[in-house]
């Protein structure tokens, strides 16, 4: 099988190039030939792509940045589009967007999502599309490199360690999460907040690394290699997201692979991680997160019951056997002339 898979340009530490360069990988390692491209918005580079290459089948990451440039291409071979947290928290809703991704909707051959909730939502909202929406179930590769950032801080006995890795952008919420601290620090809770993550947004990048600057229980690592990433979360105590919008999190993913407790904002995208109690916990506001901080800092020993590996969860081996029985799906109907299913 001859795939192309098309991601948006940007930081190869985000989670759609984590998660596009995975599937790549995995697929390619079962014999298929699996072009990986970036695109920027222009219709013509994805048109030179599909000419040197000569896909079967496309598969398209990010509804909105993937699928306009892919529609303006005039490109005909059969795609599949993976949804994205942006997709589904952002560009649905804004009217700039919105009509450009209900096309790539109803011309998509399959519509993927790697979270059951979203996957359920769709379904249940969107009768039309119900029978394309399909569950690709979360793959993890963990890599080995070494990152020793805990080290590196020299932090005090008995400091809390909380680590949140995610890009610096507004949906993320890594300014609210610091205000969200403040109080805890007031009454004199041993906390060090530790963020990583690419800065995808100029202005909010730069108000972070303000606030970061004028707090010394805060530090910015910068970007964390993927290969690195599984080193880093290890060496935190608790792993925090304030999301306000996931599809689903590759960090957090991660951070439940190897077993680290994760306390993070009760959104879907999170919820089809965290297990409440079980390998961390989910707050609702920021009352509900201080009393959840404040409890896992007072107590290691039940924090220490919140740290249970489950990398089986997250098999990668699932994930691309079932992509790859979903491309070979959607080729057979598209030989054989037959309709999609509505």
């Amino acid at each position: 099988m001859r795939l192309l898979i098309v991601v948006p340009s940007q930081n190869r530490a985000t989670g759609n190039w984590v998660t596009a360069t995975r599937l790549q990988q995995g697929l390619a390692a079962r014999g298929h030939a699996v072009v990986l491209a970036a695109t920027a918005g222009d219709p013509r580079q994805l048109q030179a792509i599909v000419t040197s290459s000569t896909p079967e089948l496309v598969l398209l990451l990010h509804a909105w940045r993937s699928g306009r440039p892919w529609l303006a291409s005039g490109c005909s071979q059969p795609y599949a589009v993976l949804l994205t947290g942006t997709d589904i928290n952002i560009s649905i809703n804004d009217p700039d967007q919105v009509l450009v991704i209900e096309t790539v909707l109803e011309q998509a051959a399959a519509i993927l999502s790697q979270n059951p909730l979203t996957v359920a939502a769709l379904r249940r909202d969107r009768p039309g599309l119900a029978a394309r929406v399909r569950y690709l179930p979360a793959g993890v590769i963990l890599g080995g490199d070494p990152w020793p950032w805990r080290e590196r801080l020299a932090a005090a006995p008995g400091e809390l360690l909380c680590l949140c890795p995610a890009g610096i952008r507004p949906i993320k919420g890594a300014l609210e999460l610091i205000g969200m601290c403040e109080p805890l620090i007031r009454e004199n809770l041993q906390l060090r907040m530790v963020f990583c993550g690419p800065i995808l947004d100029d202005d909010y990048g730069r108000r972070f690394l303000a606030e970061v600057s004028a707090r010394p229980w805060t530090t910015y690592l910068g970007v964390v290699p993927p290969a690195a990433m599984p080193a880093a979360l290890r060496q935190a105590d608790i792993i925090l997201s304030n999301s306000f919008g996931e599809g689903l999190p590759n960090a957090l993913v991660e951070a439940a692979a190897v077993g680290r407790p994760i306390l993070a904002r009760d959104i879907p995208g999170n919820a089809a991680v965290v297990i409440n109690g079980e390998n961390g916990l989910l707050y609702r506001d920021e009352r509900g997160f201080r009393a959840a901080l404040q409890r896992l800092h007072d107590d290691p020993a039940w924090r220490a019951t919140l740290s249970r590996p489950s990398p089986e969860r997250f098999a990668a081996e699932h994930e691309i056997a079932t992509l790859e029985a979903l491309c070979h799906e959607i080729l057979a109907n598209f030989a054989s002339g037959r309709p999609r299913q509505e």
